[in-house]
């Protein structure tokens, strides 16, 4: 499930790429609003697996309760909606799927040196995966030196950041309420925002929509309700840093199918440094704390 997951994400920046001729909100909301279509039979789904074992389900009766579940909507979606803009606007100024996929890849690492901001503990692998990352992204936007980053490549970085925002706020109110719920929640909010982001700032049409209707109902159907799904159930027996790590290969499969499907290449230099942001993010996620627990658990 988690493989899939991975994969449905990573071939989706090739539609997100193939869709990049429309405006950057109006496709956000066009992907959007079909995800919140997908999720809600997703929703009455879960509720009757959870009855058939004998749980209690549905939404909050207490008014506390809805009111702390709209509030956790609203700040994930918020999040979600800036993080996925800044994601399509890069798209649109440069569709290649490899950069767009790497770049986005950095919240693995980013995630864990903010987590330092909250009190949470860092060590010597989280900074060696820092120092690889910063030399890979070096490699793969900068070709002519400091001077020669493109406007695309900090739109991505940012949109890389906002996500790393968005998971450390997932990961407050997960465990909170309802997973499936918040997730129908924050892209109900994602669709109420950038839909008016984009009568605001785009003028959408029709036709556009109608032209653009492929990318559009793979990101909305595949990539926003079927792979967060799959994240949900893959989740469940797996050990978080294993899923991290499977998850990990979005950016791989984004590289190879811009190769693919829109022919696109990279240099020796940039292929390089996707691998370098690649390995960065494997080794942020690897489980080195727990081996050495078991290793010196089978000693004694």
């Amino acid at each position: 499930m988690l493989m899939l997951c991975a994969f449905i994400w990573g071939t989706a920046f090739v539609a997100q790429s193939a869709g990049s001729g429309m405006g950057a909100y109006s496709f956000l909301a066009g992907r959007s609003w079909l995800a919140v279509l997908v999720l809600l039979p997703t929703v009455r789904a879960f509720d009757a697996l959870h009855r058939r074992h004998g749980a209690a389900y549905g939404w909050p009766k207490a008014p506390a309760d809805r009111r702390h579940l709209l509030a956790a909507g609203f700040c994930c979606g918020t999040l979600l909606f800036a993080a996925s803009a800044a994601q399509q606007i890069g798209i649109t100024l440069n569709p290649s799927t490899a950069k767009a996929g790497f770049l986005t890849a950095m919240y693995v690492v980013l995630v864990p040196v903010f987590g330092l901001f909250l009190g949470r503990r860092g060590s010597a692998r989280l900074w060696l995966s820092m120092v690889i990352a910063v030399g890979g992204l070096y490699l793969l936007c900068m070709k002519n030196g400091f001077g020669g980053i493109e406007a695309s490549d900090w739109i991505l970085l940012s949109c890389a950041v906002l996500f790393s925002f968005q998971i450390m706020t997932v990961d407050h109110f997960a465990p909170q309420v309802d997973g499936v719920r918040l997730s129908l929640l924050q892209f109900f909010v994602v669709a109420v925002e950038s839909t008016a982001a984009a009568l605001l700032f785009e003028n959408p049409t029709l036709a556009e929509f109608g032209a653009n209707w492929l990318p559009l109902a793979y990101c909305g159907v595949m990539s926003s309700g079927v792979a967060y799904t799959l994240q949900i159930l893959g989740q469940r027996d797996v050990n978080p840093a294993i899923a991290s790590l499977i998850m990990c290969l979005e950016s791989v499969f984004s590289a190879l199918g811009g190769w693919l499907l829109l022919h696109q290449s990279l240099s020796m230099r940039e292929v390089f440094g996707c691998t370098l942001i690649f390995a960065a993010v494997v080794l942020a996620q690897l489980p080195v704390e727990d081996w050495l627990k078991c290793r010196s658990a089978s000693r004694k």
